[in-house]
């Protein structure tokens, strides 16, 4: 069985297009989701809060997250941020493996300078309130999909993908081997050689339009 630390070292190496295409049943956030900062991966285990126009719950979660987890916030379709420039500098005090917000944040300025996956919905300069206590560490909804404390989110500039460790131990080497073979298909490409040449596509479209059953592949 894969433990978490070698997942999350072989993750580091993978995209989320090829995990998506390793598990095309792996839930995928809203791509409305979007981080702040490109090029930055993010890898960790879910850390729950809803809230509404109001972050106090927030930082509640802020505390109590531990080293290695993602504080994965949904707002209930909130209009006002829950999160700005502070959030994520704590976050990263806390070695916390990031923050993904359903909803608005802010001061993004300062957020694009911070070495932290920082992903949200939108962006206002309108601070949400103080005065009201939501729930932590429940299931909740985030980009459409259901986030389990403990689940592991996986991101990139692509988006993110939400899954449970067994899910992501079967799919992690299938992911490995689709990334290969675009690395060697990219490789030779250019050294000129043609795409379609490196795809069953003449076979594959030849038994689709007789009705039967294929599957595209790549044949380098």
């Amino acid at each position: 069985m894969m433990n978490f630390d070698e997942m999350k070292q072989r993750l580091q190496g993978l995209d989320t297009a090829c995990v998506s295409d390793a598990n095309k049943a792996l839930r995928v956030v809203d791509s409305a989701i979007r981080p702040i900062r490109m090029g930055l991966k993010l890898i960790g285990r879910a850390h729950t809060v809803t809230c509404h126009e109001d972050y106090l719950t927030v930082i509640k979660g802020l505390r109590d997250a531990e080293p290695g987890e993602v504080l994965v916030i949904d707002t209930q379709g909130s209009r006002r941020a829950v999160a700005g420039e502070l959030f994520p500098t704590e976050a990263a005090r806390k070695n916390l493996a990031g923050i993904v917000i359903d909803g608005p944040c802010r001061d993004t300025q300062t957020v694009r300078a911070l070495n932290v996956p920082y992903y949200a919905r939108s962006i206002t300069p309108l601070a949400g309130t103080t005065s009201r206590i939501f729930e932590t560490q429940i299931p909740i909804t985030c980009g459409g999909v259901t986030v389990n404390p403990g689940d592991i989110l996986f991101g990139d500039d692509d988006g993110i993908l939400v899954a449970t460790a067994d899910e992501l131990a079967e799919a992690i080497p299938i992911a490995e081997e689709i990334q290969w073979k675009e690395e060697r298909t990219l490789e030779e490409m250019a050294k000129g050689i043609s795409l379609i040449d490196m795809l069953n596509f003449e076979e594959h479209y030849a038994l689709l339009s007789a009705g039967k059953e294929s599957r595209l592949k790549f044949i380098v």
